[in-house]
């Protein structure tokens, strides 16, 4: 009976030594499994910290590089862009004088509209007027590229476009038997002259690109108007209407 009960006893303590070993286990493997738990959620904290602390810097830093390269953008496109709003800051003495310039292309086709009749006289003098303008913007490039400092090199390209509209409005002026060519050979020159203000020679402000838009516009669309009344207006001598 005391072997058995000793046995008993042996077997007793040893099954409850085996079922305190596995709690033992079961609570290292709990606790073990906790603090894993615990240090990758404080790794991600971390992390999530560190995003959260760099991720503005880097939205501010990325936002303030876009606007800096659209401000950029928009200066160069300011710069090379034309804006006819610009004309408002136009020297005053360059905006009367250049609007003044204008009297003689639009006198021709009024008068010639209040009469309802085609002078050859007047138009021939409009195309005259219109050539040396034309001529008169050829020299103003020849004398922009030409002094020290300037923007545009007094070279082949430059000095060579400066000289096709003075050849034009020599054209223009042979043609004093034919109104209609004589005027196409100006219109043809102050657009030639217009591009070249506009593209191929740097440094002119805006403003002054404003007008001249506006300027050659004006004057074109006189001369398209005298062109108009030429074909649809009888034609009259304006030294017999006189007399």
């Amino acid at each position: 009976m005391f072997r058995l009960a000793t046995g008993r006893r042996v077997v007793y303590e040893v099954s409850v030594w085996r079922c305190l070993q596995q709690k033992t286990r079961t609570a290292n493997y709990s606790t073990s499994a906790q603090l894993l738990f615990c240090s990758q959620f404080s790794s991600r904290v971390a992390s999530t910290k560190k995003l959260l602390s760099i991720r503005p810097v880097s939205l501010y830093a990325s936002r303030l590089c876009q606007s800096n390269s659209q401000s950029t953008s928009d200066r160069g496109n300011a710069k090379e862009g034309l804006s006819l709003k610009t004309i408002t800051h136009a020297p005053k003495p360059a905006l009367y004088l250049g609007f003044s310039g204008l009297i003689p292309f639009l006198s021709a086709p009024l008068l010639m509209a209040a009469s309802q009749s085609f002078y050859p006289e007047v138009a021939y003098a409009q195309v005259i007027y219109g050539a040396s303008i034309v001529s008169f913007l050829g020299g103003a490039r020849w004398g922009f590229a030409i002094p020290i400092g300037s923007p545009a090199q007094p070279d082949w390209k430059n000095l060579g476009n400066s000289v096709v509209p003075s050849l034009l409005a020599w054209l223009s002026l042979l043609c004093r038997d034919n109104i209609a060519e004589g005027a196409l050979v100006v219109i043809m020159g102050l657009g030639l002259s217009l591009h070249y203000d506009l593209t191929l020679l740097p440094g002119y402000p805006a403003w002054f690109k404003a007008m001249r838009t506006v300027l050659t516009l004006v004057a074109t669309f006189s001369l398209v108007a005298t062109l108009i009344i030429k074909k649809f207006c009888t034609e009259k001598k304006f030294k017999e209407n006189k007399s």
